[in-house]
């Protein structure tokens, strides 16, 4: 699946919040509206080094952002493992 070329689409699929993801809004302090708009607006997104999983390159409060997804075609379901701010 190319994500990048799809990322219109693929952001109208229900979302999975990993717990992980869970924990990392409250520390970093967003929420899943923030994340959603994140994905909505992403710039680009590139396959990351584990194998399914995509970057999605975003902007949040005027920083730049990486979140971390995983997509299930076969469900339509985006699966966000993270979500962190870069620099």
């Amino acid at each position: 699946m190319d994500l990048h070329t799809s990322v219109a689409r693929v952001v109208e699929w229900d979302l999975d919040l990993s717990p992980h993801l869970i924990k990392r809004m409250a520390d970093r302090r967003f929420t899943e509206l923030d994340l959603r708009e994140m994905l909505e607006e992403a710039s680009r997104c590139q396959k990351d080094v584990v194998e399914g999983r995509w970057v999605v390159k975003a902007r949040h409060r005027g920083r730049s952002w990486h979140v971390i997804v995983e997509p299930d075609t076969s469900v339509q379901l985006l699966v966000v493992v993270t979500a962190y701010p870069i620099g």
